[in-house]
């Protein structure tokens, strides 16, 4: 193992999400707001993404600086060309030892088969909730319910671990907390809440519009009792259905902030380092690949970085951190 990169805060390197498009059939109220990216907003064009070679050379760079686990994101990961090219890839990284996927679904069902096939080990879907009014006036999108739920079950038969991620938001889902709940109970899938979040400077974000984690928690357990369960390390509180049934997880970022464990950098589409959710500025990595820098300056560059970042924003957030202009969430993947 390598020897623990860590940052100013002493938290080691360990997990690398990897953006590939910034693209997405979705248009969700909390991430790509249409009313304010607009019909025609302009993404990036194909030659500035990287390509999947480069990406899986930044890989191999931060498996030796000692991250284990990279998961694939976008925008919508599924809307990139021949995306199982790079899942094929990214397995045979020494020092990789996990590899998965967040995805809307909605393409899920006729993609689910490759990437098993390819080597995928895990698959995120995000579904918010199981009404489609609900659901659609979220992602604002005329994708409904039952095909995303159809690209789950393509997963799950295809042999990939599932989780869903929920995210909450008063006023529009809060009352189909508990449905998600049953519904996912006993599918051997794990149901994952996650507090709405200020991510990004677009989404219009309230701290009236959160629901808490102790609310959510609160209307499952008086309907299907639960008990919380050790965890594993992850951003998730985890509980179990004191039937024994399964569990699900709550991703409180606002409520009760985990900055202090974070071990995760993000890399979007066009190759700039972000060492944090709700960072508002990055380090470009693409222009080291394509200046012909060697692996060893693209190492010492990632080394400058994490051993300089000191980010805990949810730890300090407030009303005057709430207006920063922020990376948005579709350029990073959240």
């Amino acid at each position: 193992m390598p020897e623990p990169l860590l940052d100013a805060r002493s938290r080691p390197l360990h997990y690398l999400r990897i953006s590939v498009t910034d693209r997405c059939n979705f248009r969700c109220r909390y991430c790509m707001p249409r009313e304010v990216f607009g019909h025609d907003h302009k993404f990036l064009p194909r030659r500035e993404l990287l390509t999947f070679e480069e990406i899986e050379r930044l890989a191999r760079v931060f498996a030796s600086l000692g991250v284990h686990k990279i998961r694939i994101t976008g925008g919508e990961p599924l809307l990139r060309r021949e995306v199982e090219h790079l899942v094929a890839l990214l397995p045979a990284v020494p020092g990789i030892d996990e590899l998965a996927m967040t995805t809307n679904g909605a393409l899920l069902a006729a993609k689910a088969a490759g990437l098993a096939a390819a080597g995928l080990h895990r698959i995120t879907v995000s579904l918010d909730s199981l009404d489609d009014a609900a659901f659609r006036t979220l992602s604002d999108t005329e994708t409904h319910v039952a095909e995303v739920l159809a690209g789950i079950d393509a997963a799950s038969a295809a042999g990939l671990p599932v989780k869903i991620n929920a995210v909450v938001k008063r006023g529009i889902n809060e009352n189909g907390i508990v449905a998600l709940a049953r519904h996912f109970k006993d599918g051997g899938h794990v149901l994952r809440f996650v507090e709405y979040m200020d991510v990004g400077h677009s989404n219009g974000w309230r701290l009236d519009d959160v629901v808490p984690a102790g609310e959510i928690l609160a209307a499952i357990d008086a309907e299907l009792p639960i008990e919380a369960v050790a965890g594993d390390g992850g951003v998730a509180c985890r509980y179990r259905y004191r039937d024994g049934s399964g569990e699900i997880g709550i991703i409180a970022s606002v409520t009760q902030p985990f900055c202090g464990t974070c071990s995760r950098a993000r890399l979007s589409a066009d190759g700039v380092l972000y060492t944090c959710l709700f960072a508002t500025t990055g380090h470009s990595l693409r222009d080291l690949l394509r200046n012909g820098s060697s692996d060893a300056d693209i190492e010492a560059a990632v080394r400058s970085i994490w051993a300089g970042r000191a980010d805990h924003y949810s730890e300090i957030r407030s009303a005057s951190t709430v207006n920063l202009p922020k990376v948005e969430m579709s350029y990073i993947g959240g």
